[in-house]
């Protein structure tokens, strides 16, 4: 078994109103910071024997306050890489609502094509391909990931059956915690969408 932490990075300026994407430069804010230092400290009572990351800048900000506190170096994975929004990549969300594809996009998830980018099934596969390389090499071992939204989303639908046209009715808020184990036969979804104190 495979117990993995599934983060969301913390707080940027863009969360709620850009869609940021691959956006390079994209920060932490200090609500962001503060965000990512409490997580660290809810984090310190859990045996974490890894730490992977998407090579973002958000995502790297959020994992080496995790990476401070667990005495862990951060391994840059693009498995976990944001979803490639395409066309789409840093535009308001009240510039995109009003488009008819953004809109198929969130309720026929499954099967709609990102202008330019991914399709969420792609991207879900990419992920999913990268966690199983990780149950693989970290076999009984805790591993922590610190990832996007929708990628963790999809992660989170995937083990629980749900399909992707569905998804959105999952939350994972920034500096969120989930938590998976994961068999050789089966899985277990032990926590989605924490934002306060993990007990070991």
């Amino acid at each position: 078994m495979t117990k993995i932490l599934l983060i969301r990075h913390a707080t940027t300026d863009a969360v709620g109103k850009r869609l940021s994407g691959r956006t390079p430069g994209v920060f932490l804010n200090p609500e962001g910071v503060a965000q990512a230092q409490y997580l660290a400290q809810r984090l310190a009572g859990l045996p974490i024997h890894a730490l992977y990351s998407s090579p973002l800048e958000r995502t790297l900000q959020t994992a080496e306050f995790i990476s401070q506190a667990q005495q862990l170096p951060v391994q840059q994975d693009e498995a976990f890489l944001e979803l490639n929004f395409g066309e789409w990549t840093n535009c308001a969300f009240e510039e995109l609502s009003g488009k008819a594809e953004f809109q198929r996009f969130n309720t026929f998830r499954s099967m709609t094509r990102i202008p330019g980018g991914e399709m969420m099934l792609e991207a879900q596969a990419r992920f999913m391909a990268g966690l199983q390389k990780l149950c693989a090499k970290h076999p009984h071992e805790t591993v922590a990931v610190v990832s996007h939204s929708d990628l963790i989303k999809a992660a989170v639908a995937y083990y629980a059956g749900i399909h992707l046209d569905l998804f959105q009715r999952l939350e994972i808020s920034p500096a969120s915690v989930s938590i998976i184990e994961v068999y050789e036969e089966t899985a277990r979804i032990l926590l989605i969408n924490d934002t306060g104190q993990i007990q070991p």
